[in-house]
């Protein structure tokens, strides 16, 4: 289990998500958009939340204390600025 966390908008939120695999960055990218339409992100449900919103947003992996994985998806301003 790891912990999506995306920033978009001004807001941010975590998420868990089962990952039975690596994932790319572009995998991080899609299951957070397919997450985010579907309303699976606290305080984000956007359905027509286009397949390229994330496109160019980075992709920081880290472990956590315990070993745990955490993945950050935001906008390379800071904030999710516009």
């Amino acid at each position: 289990m790891a912990t999506l966390n995306i920033t978009y908008d001004g807001m941010s939120a975590d998420v868990p998500v089962a990952l039975e695999r690596p994932v790319t960055d572009d995998d991080v990218r899609r299951i957070a958009t397919e997450l985010v339409r579907s309303g699976g992100v606290p305080g984000m449900h956007l359905s027509g939340l286009s397949h390229e919103t994330f496109r160019y947003f980075v992709v920081d992996r880290f472990r956590g204390p315990r070993g745990e994985e955490r993945i950050y998806l935001r906008p390379k301003v800071p904030f999710g600025a516009r």
